[in-house]
This record gives structure tokens, C-alpha cells and sequence, in this order.
């Protein structure tokens, strides 16, 4: 079984930046794909970045190309998502996930895609 923990998660300004890290432990991490969703009130939960096993793909939601980047290190069994220029509509508990194979396959990937999930971060931009 697979355990992900997800820290960074803040209060910033809008133009601001954060840094969120899942810590994995459990299963091998470099054996899985892993991504970032997020869910907003009232909102489904919809998809953000996803990364292959290697770290050498990825892929991102329309709306956050450019301004996030999703990588991992396998050493350290870690998923991070660098984000800046955020704005308010980026506010949403974010989730770092898993999925069992070396990548999503099917893309945008969708949270039914996914086979480990964390217990999410909650991020907040202020306009």
C-alpha cells in the first residue's frame, strides 16, 4: 500500500508563489506515475499536473501551464509542484495521487485514474 502526505499549503497573495511536497512512503515510488488535482468549494475535483515514473513526462492542465511545474525525486520518495504567478481561482485543497502503473495513460488524467490519493493541502490566494 502507498501512504502520501501532502505539506506546503498556505495563505499568499495574488502574484505569489508556493511550493507543495508529498511525502510518499509504502510501495516503490519511482514504480508509479504520480499527479496533483484539486478541488475548489463546491467544485469537482479536477486535474493539475501529472508526472510519469521517471520524472521524464509531464503534463499539465490548460489553466496552469506556464505557471506550475510538477516534479519528483525518486531518492527522496517526492512529488512537488513549484507554483507561481497564482491566482485567486487557483484557491482549492490540493491533492497529490498515485496511480499503479509507470504512467496515467489516458490524458487529461482523471481522479477515477488514480489509486492512491493524500489527504490534501489547503491553498488560499488573496486578491
Amino acid at each position: 500500500q502507498v501512504q502520501l502526505v501532502e505539506s506546503g499549503g498556505g495563505l499568499v497573495q495574488a502574484g505569489g508563489s508556493l511550493r507543495l511536497s508529498c511525502a510518499a512512503s509504502g510501495r516503490s515510488f519511482s514504480t508509479y506515475a504520480m499527479a496533483w488535482f484539486r478541488q475548489a468549494p463546491g467544485k469537482e475535483r479536477e486535474f493539475v499536473a501529472a508526472i510519469n515514473w521517471s520524472g521524464g513526462s509531464t503534463y499539465y492542465a490548460d489553466s496552469v501551464k506556464g505557471r506550475f511545474t510538477i516534479s519528483r525525486d525518486n531518492a527522496r520518495n517526492t512529488l512537488s509542484l513549484q507554483m507561481i504567478s497564482l491566482k485567486p481561482e487557483d484557491t482549492a485543497v490540493y491533492y497529490c495521487a498515485g496511480r499503479g502503473s509507470y504512467s496515467y495513460g489516458e490524458l487529461p488524467p482523471l481522479p477515477q485514474h488514480s489509486d492512491y490519493w493524500g489527504q490534501g493541502t489547503q491553498v488560499t490566494v488573496s486578491s
